[in-house]
Protein backbone atom coordinates (compact mmCIF):
# COMPACT_ATOMS: atom_id res chain seq x y z
CA UNK A 1 0.00 0.00 0.00
CA UNK A 2 1.56 3.26 -0.80
CA UNK A 3 2.03 5.97 1.59
CA UNK A 4 -0.55 8.29 2.90
CA UNK A 5 -1.09 11.92 1.92
CA UNK A 6 -3.33 14.65 3.62
CA UNK A 7 -4.99 17.02 2.05
CA UNK A 8 -7.74 19.61 2.58
CA UNK A 9 -10.36 21.81 0.83
CA UNK A 10 -11.14 22.04 -2.88
CA UNK A 11 -8.07 19.90 -3.84
CA UNK A 12 -10.12 16.84 -2.59
CA UNK A 13 -11.16 14.15 -5.95
CA UNK A 14 -14.63 14.05 -6.87
CA UNK A 15 -14.86 10.60 -6.40
CA UNK A 16 -14.01 8.50 -2.82
CA UNK A 17 -12.35 5.48 -4.99
CA UNK A 18 -10.57 7.07 -8.31
CA UNK A 19 -8.46 4.45 -9.99
CA UNK A 20 -5.34 5.79 -12.48
CA UNK A 21 -7.61 5.38 -15.15
CA UNK A 22 -11.03 3.53 -15.64
CA UNK A 23 -10.40 -0.13 -16.20
CA UNK A 24 -11.98 -2.84 -18.23
CA UNK A 25 -13.64 -5.81 -15.75
CA UNK A 26 -12.57 -8.82 -17.98
CA UNK A 27 -14.74 -12.19 -18.09
CA UNK A 28 -12.89 -15.49 -17.09
CA UNK A 29 -12.00 -16.35 -20.48
CA UNK A 30 -10.68 -13.31 -20.79
CA UNK A 31 -8.40 -13.17 -18.20
CA UNK A 32 -7.60 -16.96 -18.83
CA UNK A 33 -6.11 -15.71 -22.20
CA UNK A 34 -4.18 -12.71 -20.82
CA UNK A 35 -3.03 -14.52 -17.85
CA UNK A 36 -1.33 -17.39 -20.34
CA UNK A 37 0.13 -14.62 -22.26
CA UNK A 38 1.76 -13.02 -19.40
CA UNK A 39 2.94 -16.28 -17.31
CA UNK A 40 4.82 -17.70 -20.61
CA UNK A 41 6.94 -14.24 -20.21
CA UNK A 42 7.11 -14.88 -16.35
CA UNK A 43 7.99 -18.52 -16.85
CA UNK A 44 10.98 -17.32 -19.86
CA UNK A 45 12.43 -14.73 -17.00
CA UNK A 46 12.46 -17.01 -14.21
CA UNK A 47 14.24 -19.44 -16.19
CA UNK A 48 17.04 -16.71 -17.24
CA UNK A 49 17.22 -14.76 -14.10
CA UNK A 50 17.01 -17.14 -11.51
CA UNK A 51 15.36 -17.15 -7.96
CA UNK A 52 17.29 -14.36 -6.55
CA UNK A 53 16.41 -10.82 -7.50
CA UNK A 54 13.69 -8.08 -6.06
CA UNK A 55 10.29 -8.46 -7.40
CA UNK A 56 11.05 -5.06 -8.92
CA UNK A 57 13.92 -6.96 -11.51
CA UNK A 58 11.09 -9.15 -12.53
CA UNK A 59 8.46 -6.72 -12.88
CA UNK A 60 10.57 -4.40 -14.74
CA UNK A 61 11.57 -7.20 -17.20
CA UNK A 62 8.24 -8.29 -17.96
CA UNK A 63 6.81 -4.72 -18.54
CA UNK A 64 9.60 -4.60 -21.21
CA UNK A 65 8.55 -7.80 -22.94
CA UNK A 66 4.97 -7.63 -22.72
CA UNK A 67 2.79 -5.01 -24.64
CA UNK A 68 0.19 -3.24 -22.62
CA UNK A 69 1.90 -3.87 -18.83
CA UNK A 70 0.93 -0.69 -16.15
CA UNK A 71 3.33 -1.27 -13.34
CA UNK A 72 2.11 0.19 -9.80
CA UNK A 73 -0.67 1.35 -10.82
CA UNK A 74 -2.51 4.17 -8.68
CA UNK A 75 -5.88 3.54 -6.80
CA UNK A 76 -6.75 6.54 -4.56
CA UNK A 77 -9.06 6.54 -1.71
CA UNK A 78 -10.03 9.55 -0.29
CA UNK A 79 -12.68 11.19 2.45
CA UNK A 80 -13.46 14.45 3.50
CA UNK A 81 -9.42 15.49 4.38
CA UNK A 82 -7.93 11.92 4.65
CA UNK A 83 -6.62 10.68 1.13
CA UNK A 84 -4.23 7.60 0.35
CA UNK A 85 -3.25 6.27 -2.58
CA UNK A 86 -2.11 2.45 -3.29
CA UNK A 87 -0.41 0.53 -6.21
CA UNK A 88 -1.29 -2.60 -7.46
CA UNK A 89 2.01 -4.19 -9.09
CA UNK A 90 1.08 -4.51 -12.45
CA UNK A 91 -2.72 -3.81 -14.44
CA UNK A 92 -2.05 -5.95 -18.07
CA UNK A 93 -4.10 -4.70 -20.91
CA UNK A 94 -6.35 -2.46 -19.08
CA UNK A 95 -7.76 -4.99 -16.48
CA UNK A 96 -5.93 -7.78 -15.72
CA UNK A 97 -4.55 -7.35 -12.25
CA UNK A 98 -1.41 -9.05 -10.89
CA UNK A 99 0.61 -8.97 -8.06
CA UNK A 100 3.60 -9.80 -7.95
CA UNK A 101 6.12 -11.70 -4.67
CA UNK A 102 9.37 -12.84 -4.38
CA UNK A 103 8.66 -15.02 -1.00
CA UNK A 104 9.31 -18.24 0.49
CA UNK A 105 5.88 -18.86 -0.11
CA UNK A 106 2.68 -17.14 -0.53
CA UNK A 107 0.19 -16.81 2.16
CA UNK A 108 -3.11 -15.63 2.77
CA UNK A 109 -2.29 -11.67 3.72
CA UNK A 110 -1.08 -11.91 0.29
CA UNK A 111 -4.41 -13.14 -1.42
CA UNK A 112 -6.39 -10.45 0.91
CA UNK A 113 -3.94 -7.45 -0.74
CA UNK A 114 -4.76 -8.78 -4.01
CA UNK A 115 -8.57 -9.14 -3.35
CA UNK A 116 -8.51 -5.72 -1.99
CA UNK A 117 -7.21 -4.18 -5.43
CA UNK A 118 -10.06 -6.24 -7.06
CA UNK A 119 -12.58 -4.84 -4.83
CA UNK A 120 -11.14 -1.03 -5.31
CA UNK A 121 -10.76 -1.54 -8.64
CA UNK A 122 -14.58 -3.73 -9.30
CA UNK A 123 -12.45 -7.00 -11.66
CA UNK A 124 -13.34 -10.05 -11.38
CA UNK A 125 -10.25 -12.08 -11.91
CA UNK A 126 -6.22 -11.27 -10.59
CA UNK A 127 -3.66 -13.52 -10.08
CA UNK A 128 -0.66 -13.86 -7.77
CA UNK A 129 2.76 -14.54 -8.40
CA UNK A 130 5.67 -15.40 -6.49
CA UNK A 131 9.29 -15.88 -7.99
CA UNK A 132 11.40 -16.75 -5.12
CA UNK A 133 10.83 -20.73 -5.75
CA UNK A 134 12.68 -22.91 -7.60
CA UNK A 135 9.66 -22.77 -9.82
CA UNK A 136 7.29 -20.30 -10.20
CA UNK A 137 4.79 -20.32 -7.78
CA UNK A 138 1.08 -18.68 -8.73
CA UNK A 139 -2.37 -18.99 -8.03
CA UNK A 140 -5.78 -17.14 -9.17
CA UNK A 141 -7.68 -14.62 -7.13
CA UNK A 142 -11.17 -13.95 -7.98
CA UNK A 143 -14.18 -11.59 -6.87
CA UNK A 144 -17.65 -12.06 -7.77
CA UNK A 145 -18.33 -9.00 -4.90
CA UNK A 146 -20.15 -5.74 -7.26
CA UNK A 147 -19.54 -2.65 -5.71
CA UNK A 148 -23.82 -2.34 -4.96
CA UNK A 149 -22.94 -5.30 -2.60
CA UNK A 150 -20.69 -3.27 -0.68
CA UNK A 151 -22.54 -0.31 -0.02
CA UNK A 152 -25.32 -1.99 1.25
CA UNK A 153 -25.56 -3.22 4.37
CA UNK A 154 -27.05 -2.60 7.96
CA UNK A 155 -25.82 -0.82 11.35
CA UNK A 156 -26.20 -3.11 14.80
CA UNK A 157 -25.16 -0.53 17.98
CA UNK A 158 -27.76 -1.87 20.65
CA UNK A 159 -24.17 -2.40 23.03
CA UNK A 160 -23.33 0.76 21.98
CA UNK A 161 -22.58 3.40 25.14
CA UNK A 162 -22.88 7.18 23.97
CA UNK A 163 -21.79 7.87 27.71
CA UNK A 164 -17.57 6.54 26.83
CA UNK A 165 -16.17 9.71 25.68
CA UNK A 166 -14.65 9.77 21.91
CA UNK A 167 -17.87 7.20 20.67
CA UNK A 168 -20.16 9.07 18.90
CA UNK A 169 -17.36 10.63 17.01
CA UNK A 170 -15.51 7.25 16.14
CA UNK A 171 -19.46 5.97 14.77
CA UNK A 172 -20.11 9.05 12.57
CA UNK A 173 -16.43 8.58 11.19
CA UNK A 174 -16.60 5.06 10.74
CA UNK A 175 -20.26 5.38 8.75
CA UNK A 176 -18.79 8.32 7.34
CA UNK A 177 -15.91 6.62 5.52
CA UNK A 178 -18.46 3.33 4.94
CA UNK A 179 -21.06 5.45 3.19
CA UNK A 180 -17.68 6.92 0.89
CA UNK A 181 -15.69 3.10 0.34
CA UNK A 182 -17.96 0.80 1.43
CA UNK A 183 -17.46 -2.86 3.71
CA UNK A 184 -14.69 -5.30 2.87
CA UNK A 185 -11.48 -3.11 2.37
CA UNK A 186 -8.63 -3.85 4.12
CA UNK A 187 -8.67 -2.59 7.99
CA UNK A 188 -5.47 -0.57 7.41
CA UNK A 189 -7.32 1.32 5.16
CA UNK A 190 -10.12 2.36 7.62
CA UNK A 191 -8.00 2.07 10.61
CA UNK A 192 -5.36 4.81 8.69
CA UNK A 193 -8.06 7.04 7.62
CA UNK A 194 -9.85 7.07 11.47
CA UNK A 195 -6.30 7.84 13.03
CA UNK A 196 -6.19 11.12 10.60
CA UNK A 197 -9.81 12.36 11.46
CA UNK A 198 -9.01 11.14 15.59
CA UNK A 199 -5.83 13.73 15.47
CA UNK A 200 -2.72 11.92 13.86
CA UNK A 201 -0.77 9.29 15.00
CA UNK A 202 1.08 11.52 18.13
CA UNK A 203 -2.96 11.85 19.54
CA UNK A 204 -3.70 8.06 18.96
CA UNK A 205 -0.93 5.71 18.79
CA UNK A 206 -0.48 5.46 22.35
CA UNK A 207 1.85 3.43 24.94
CA UNK A 208 -0.32 1.82 27.67
CA UNK A 209 1.06 0.21 30.86
CA UNK A 210 -0.01 -3.52 31.69
CA UNK A 211 0.04 -5.12 35.00
CA UNK A 212 1.16 -8.11 36.02
CA UNK A 213 0.58 -10.12 39.19
CA UNK A 214 3.52 -7.85 40.90
CA UNK A 215 2.94 -4.56 39.39
CA UNK A 216 3.42 -2.82 35.60
CA UNK A 217 5.63 -5.63 33.21
CA UNK A 218 5.81 -2.97 29.90
CA UNK A 219 3.57 -1.23 27.96
CA UNK A 220 1.30 -2.04 24.65
CA UNK A 221 0.71 0.28 21.65
CA UNK A 222 -2.98 0.57 20.91
CA UNK A 223 -5.01 2.80 19.55
CA UNK A 224 -6.81 5.82 21.87
CA UNK A 225 -10.23 7.13 20.47
CA UNK A 226 -10.00 9.66 24.30
CA UNK A 227 -8.41 9.15 27.28
CA UNK A 228 -9.16 5.63 28.86
CA UNK A 229 -10.61 4.18 25.59
CA UNK A 230 -9.50 2.63 23.07
CA UNK A 231 -10.90 0.91 19.53
CA UNK A 232 -10.39 -1.88 17.66
CA UNK A 233 -11.44 -3.01 14.15
CA UNK A 234 -12.38 -6.19 12.93
CA UNK A 235 -14.04 -8.06 10.24
CA UNK A 236 -15.65 -11.08 11.29
CA UNK A 237 -18.30 -12.72 8.80
CA UNK A 238 -19.76 -14.50 11.87
CA UNK A 239 -20.25 -14.42 15.73
CA UNK A 240 -16.44 -12.80 16.12
CA UNK A 241 -15.63 -16.32 17.95
CA UNK A 242 -13.66 -15.32 21.44
CA UNK A 243 -12.63 -11.74 20.76
CA UNK A 244 -14.96 -10.10 23.45
CA UNK A 245 -13.91 -12.56 26.08
CA UNK A 246 -10.30 -11.74 25.39
CA UNK A 247 -10.76 -8.06 25.09
CA UNK A 248 -12.30 -8.03 28.24
CA UNK A 249 -9.08 -9.96 29.67
CA UNK A 250 -7.35 -7.55 28.58
CA UNK A 251 -9.02 -4.89 30.60
CA UNK A 252 -8.26 -6.56 33.51
CA UNK A 253 -4.66 -5.64 33.11
CA UNK A 254 -4.50 -2.14 31.67
CA UNK A 255 -5.87 1.14 32.57
CA UNK A 256 -8.30 1.86 30.26
CA UNK A 257 -11.82 2.49 30.97
CA UNK A 258 -13.66 0.36 27.44
CA UNK A 259 -12.90 -0.74 24.26
CA UNK A 260 -14.99 0.27 21.57
CA UNK A 261 -15.08 -2.58 19.10
CA UNK A 262 -16.26 -2.12 15.26
CA UNK A 263 -17.13 -5.05 13.32
CA UNK A 264 -16.80 -4.51 9.92
CA UNK A 265 -18.27 -7.63 8.39
CA UNK A 266 -19.92 -7.45 4.50
CA UNK A 267 -23.33 -6.88 4.85
CA UNK A 268 -23.85 -5.92 9.14
CA UNK A 269 -21.90 -3.36 10.43
CA UNK A 270 -22.02 -4.19 14.46
CA UNK A 271 -20.55 -1.12 17.12
CA UNK A 272 -19.92 -2.51 20.71
CA UNK A 273 -18.74 -1.07 23.78
CA UNK A 274 -17.01 -3.31 26.44
CA UNK A 275 -16.04 -1.72 29.26
CA UNK A 276 -13.77 -2.09 32.08
CA UNK A 277 -15.39 -4.39 35.22
CA UNK A 278 -18.92 -4.88 33.24
CA UNK A 279 -19.92 -8.92 32.57
CA UNK A 280 -16.82 -10.08 34.80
Amino acid sequence: MGGYQWITGPDLPVMPITPGHPVRRLSQEEFGELSYQVMSHVFDIHNEFGRFFDERIYKRELAARCPGVELEFPVTLSHWTFRTTCYLDALVGGGGAFEFKAVERLTSVHQGKLYNYLLLLDLAHGKLVNLRGESVEHEFVNSTLRPEERYTFEIVADRWSASVKGGDELREAIVGLLDDWGTGLELGMYEAALVHFLGGEKQVVREVRVRGQRGVVGTQTMRLVADGVAFRLTAFESDGGRFEDHARRLLRHVDLRAILWVNIGLRRVTFTTIESGAGL
